[in-house]
């Protein structure tokens, strides 16, 4: 009798969790379906289709469009940017500088011993990151 119980009683627990509103969801109806919008011709923006034989826009020229159309051109400096940039020296600045500002060779901020030790320093093959500093 006891195990008789002891199986019919969490049967009966769990068919009574769904009656008395529990998870109570709703089935999916087949038959409600939802028509689509009808497809629609766009207007017609007076584009031409290629003509065979012609030399088409190179990518370049189709790039240089496009952000024009977007950003308008370059826009004009301020009289301050103007003259700020020329006391900077801007036409006196060599093309390559970024590269060489980049370059670990490049002393641009006195880096120190240490640092640039630490920088000089070969890669290792471990995953564990060591670099040995002179002691002064």
């Amino acid at each position: 009798m006891r195990k008789a119980f002891l199986l019919i009683a969490p049967a009966i627990l769990l068919a009574g969790c769904n009656a008395f509103g529990g998870n109570q969801s709703k089935s999916l109806d087949e038959f409600a379906v939802a028509r689509n919008a009808p497809l629609v011709i766009p207007p017609d923006y007076s584009l031409t289709p290629p003509v065979a034989g012609t030399i088409s826009m190179s990518a370049q020229d189709a790039q240089s469009q496009a952000i024009e159309a977007l950003f308008g051109g370059p826009a004009p400096r301020s009289q301050t940017e103007t003259s700020m940039l020329e006391r900077a020296g801007r036409d006196r600045a060599s093309l390559g500088i970024r590269s060489t500002a980049g370059d670990p060779d490049t002393r641009v901020v006195d880096k120190g011993q240490a640092t640039q030790t630490i920088i000089a320093a070969q890669p290792a093959d471990s995953e564990i990151a060591s670099a040995q500093t002179p002691q002064q």
